[in-house]
């Protein structure tokens, strides 16, 4: 089908690729789906370490931070990827991509999750152990429920950004949108149409999680 692609116009080309491009887009939704919800669980683990009293936990979770935020995701891809097989560990490029994916999400989760916490009012928590609740209480039944609120609208961005992202993981080999236009292109020497039409169903997913994401948004305030 590749070589008969050379010729045809972009709609032609668009609708015989297509279902290879809804096959490289279903893995960049699972890549981003397991990396958003395995993030979302290492943000709020950060954060708290981040906010606990004790020095040591709060060193370890700026650490955490620092060095995911502070280093490119390429590389920390192939840190868990190549550089782990150094010392015997060799994962198969889903699995390694996952787990890069998650943790650099953890580290801008942490910040959106504490973030939230903090701005709930402090008095908030002192009332709640003045009922004889624990901290692990109050911040599971008071806490943390009005905290998600105020976490939706920066999630929603993260989640975005984090499907954009995922397109870095074509360098180890996994078929999703962006190596599908790159093996297309290799055999057809159409650059131009696949690399438009991989930005094309960028364009839709990252439309329709937006447009999902800003009703959310609005659901929660009508609560409120």
């Amino acid at each position: 089908m590749r070589s008969g692609l050379v010729g045809k116009s972009f709609f032609e080309v668009f609708r015989l690729t297509a279902p290879l491009f809804l096959k490289g887009a279903q893995m960049t939704l699972l890549l981003t789906c397991v990396s958003i919800v395995l993030g979302v669980c290492m943000g709020l683990l950060v954060a708290l370490l981040k906010m606990s009293k004790r020095p040591a936990c709060r060193m370890v979770g700026s650490a955490y931070t620092w060095f995911l935020r502070g280093t490119p995701l390429l590389v920390q891809i192939w840190l868990v990827y190549f550089g782990l097989g150094q010392f015997g560990i060799n994962l198969s490029g889903f699995i390694a991509g996952s787990i890069a994916l998650s943790l650099n999400s953890g580290a801008y989760m942490a910040e959106v999750i504490r973030a939230a916490i903090e701005s709930i009012p402090k008095g908030q928590m002192e009332a709640a152990k003045s009922l004889g609740m624990t901290y692990a209480q109050a911040m599971r039944r008071i806490i943390l429920p009005q905290s998600v609120r105020r976490m939706v609208p920066p999630m929603i961005n993260e989640f975005v950004a984090l499907l954009k992202d995922s397109s870095l993981i074509a360098t180890i080999g996994i078929v999703e949108l962006l190596l599908t236009a790159k093996l297309l292109t290799s055999s057809t020497f159409m650059p131009f149409t696949f690399y438009s039409i991989v930005a094309i169903f960028y364009l839709a997913l990252t439309t329709v999680f937006t447009t999902l994401g800003a009703t959310v948004e609005r659901w929660m305030a009508a609560l409120e």
